[in-house]
């Protein structure tokens, strides 16, 4: 809505928009001054879209390697963390429990794990044991399944079918399954159109805003914001 004010005279809004078409047609400026105030309101809707993923993302962090100390994250502004906590060469990663350990030491929030699995070594039950007894004495919340390509078949139902029962092994020992993906790598590792798994959270590679979703991890915020990855999950 567009409001109009006269610091001497008020007008009638049937004489304002006769006044704003008669100057318009004088000018011969019609197509013009349309494609300016378009060209305005797409920048503004734009501009506060950009507004609201600043403002209301929650920031994180995912990482492979070890880190001592998280508190300067945590200092700027970062509340959830992800390490690493199973490697592709079909292994607990050897720093996850220590990483664990200093993510909640250093103030964060919420605490997950990514799960990178060896898919050339088979037996997914079996990789997801491995990574929930190494963890039976640590604080963490979901377990993220990493799906990209990395020695994946070139047939998707084998591949689907890895991965449907790593999830269901990870929801078997009571633990929430998430699953990290793009766009890309879905397609070519599964197919586009497969949603054998629709019903676990998204952390999805796409550098984008997310104003249409929320996650476990950002609480009523609109989205978890992983350094341009995004986590969310469609709304119940």
């Amino acid at each position: 809505s567009f409001f109009f004010f006269s610091s001497r005279r008020r007008h009638t809004r049937s004489s304002l928009v006769s006044w704003a078409r008669r100057c318009v047609q004088e000018t011969g400026y019609q197509r013009r001054v349309h494609g300016i105030i378009e060209m305005l309101k797409s920048f503004l809707w734009i501009a506060f879209a950009a507004f609201i993923a600043v403002s209301f993302c929650t920031r994180g962090v995912d990482y492979s390697t070890r880190v001592t100390s998280i508190s300067c994250m945590v200092s700027n502004g970062y509340t959830f963390a992800v390490p690493r906590g199973y490697c592709s060469y079909g292994g607990v990663d050897s720093n996850v429990v220590a990483n664990l350990r200093s993510a909640w030491d250093g103030g964060m929030s919420n605490v997950d794990v990514y799960m990178f699995p060896c898919v050339s070594c088979g037996n997914p039950k079996r990789q997801v044991d491995q990574l929930v007894d190494a963890l039976a004495n640590s604080k963490y919340g979901m377990i993220w399944f990493d799906i990209e390509n990395y020695k994946w078949s070139n047939d998707k139902e084998s591949n689907r079918r890895f991965i449907l029962e790593s999830i269901a092994q990870i929801k078997a020992r009571g633990k929430v399954p998430g699953v990290y993906t793009s766009y890309y790598n879905w397609e070519s590792i599964v197919g586009i159109s497969w949603d054998g798994v629709k019903d676990c959270p998204l952390w999805y590679a796409h550098y984008d805003n997310c104003l249409l979703y929320t996650s476990d991890a950002a609480d009523d915020t609109p989205c978890v914001d992983l350094g341009g990855r995004r986590i969310i999950k469609k709304k119940n």
